[in-house]
């Protein structure tokens, strides 16, 4: 993973003496961002594209799926990202004998009132991280796809609509095969994106160990300060909306899903619900950037985490060690960028 710094002022365009005025109020959003960065930074050391990726997921509405070997600081990223937001936070562990009704809840008889009640499971709050999503069955696992896509849940014929904002972070480890149970293209296809946590680089293992260090018995999460609230965060999804995408960028978004389609090297292609995506998290990328409006750029850096994981590499060039990821970047090179 890159471990570069990016760039979160707001942006001019590149012509001498010509300035043009943001036609939304995105100040607030990016104060926002800021601070959001500034805490997470204060124990997360690197791993700035994960970051802005989380925050892009938040701004647009999405779920994401963070994949990573152990100890690269997948649930506690998550649990800081919770903490800097202040709203109802959730965790599950997903485990083999976990059931359907852990997370969503079950009706339990009532003897003073003779009738059923439904009890509420820990899927109904605002930000969920499900811990190793990949080690609960398949029958558990699909549980979610009504949650996840609808940000809803139906149980004995009745419909309860979850509050908003609804974000579900799960983990998962690509290395360990025992125990888990891989998750359905269905499901997959429910994550906005698929985000990979590499190891640090030597500099910062090193400002880690230091960060240890200094830390002695004090908790990691306890200074982390709550910016913004549960009406915040719907105002500014709502705001990442209105970001101006010009046709041709549309066509340039439609063009690189129908190439998945038709690449030799993919036995599966994206469908139109990862144009969507795309176009989505092009927004909140333009967003975090200080920009009113989506750029190539934006669509390209959300063309891999967006696509990654809802594409399926033929066998015969998996066994010669092509990804997903690489295939993706040639789809990027080979269609023009609009101008």
């Amino acid at each position: 993973m890159e471990h570069t710094e990016q760039n979160t002022e707001p942006t001019q365009p590149e012509n001498s003496g010509v300035h043009f005025e943001s036609r939304l109020d995105l100040a607030p959003l990016l104060e926002g961002v800021i601070k959001i960065k500034r805490e997470i930074e204060t124990v997360i050391v690197g791993q700035h594209k994960m970051i802005d990726q989380l925050l892009v997921a938040l701004l647009s509405n999405g779920h994401i799926l963070i994949e990573g070997v152990p100890g690269v600081a997948k649930t506690i990223t998550a649990k800081i990202l919770a903490k800097t937001l202040s709203v109802n936070f959730s965790r599950i562990q997903f485990t083999p004998d976990l059931m359907p009704s852990d997370i969503l809840g079950t009706s339990v008889f009532d003897l003073k009132k003779s009738e059923f009640e439904f009890k509420k499971g820990p899927v109904f709050s605002n930000l969920i991280l499900i811990d190793e999503i990949n080690r609960a069955p398949a029958k558990t696992q699909a549980a979610l796809f009504e949650v996840m896509e609808e940000r809803q849940i139906t149980i004995d014929g009745t419909t309860y609509i979850l509050e908003k904002p609804f974000i579900v972070l799960a983990t998962q480890n690509p290395i360990e095969q025992e125990g888990t149970y891989r998750l359905p293209e269905a499901q997959l296809d429910r994550f906005l994106f698929k985000i990979n946590v590499d190891y640090p680089v030597l500099s910062e293992e090193v400002t880690i160990l230091q960060r240890e260090h200094t830390l002695q018995n004090n908790g990691k999460l306890d200074a982390i300060q709550s910016i913004l609230s549960s009406d915040e965060i719907k105002r500014y999804q709502d705001l990442v909306k209105q970001i101006i995408v010009e046709p041709n960028l549309l066509e340039y978004i439609a063009k690189l899903v129908v190439n998945t389609r038709e690449n030799a090297f993919l036995y599966l292609g994206a469908s139109p619900r990862a144009s969507i995506a795309i176009l989505n998290a092009a927004k909140g990328f333009a967003a975090i950037r200080g920009r009113d409006f989506v750029t190539p750029e934006d669509i390209k850096e959300a063309a891999i985490p967006v696509l990654q994981h809802r594409v399926i590499v033929t066998p015969e060039r998996e066994m010669e060690g092509l990804t997903s990821i690489e295939i993706i970047r040639q789809i990027i090179e080979a269609i023009e960028v609009p101008r």
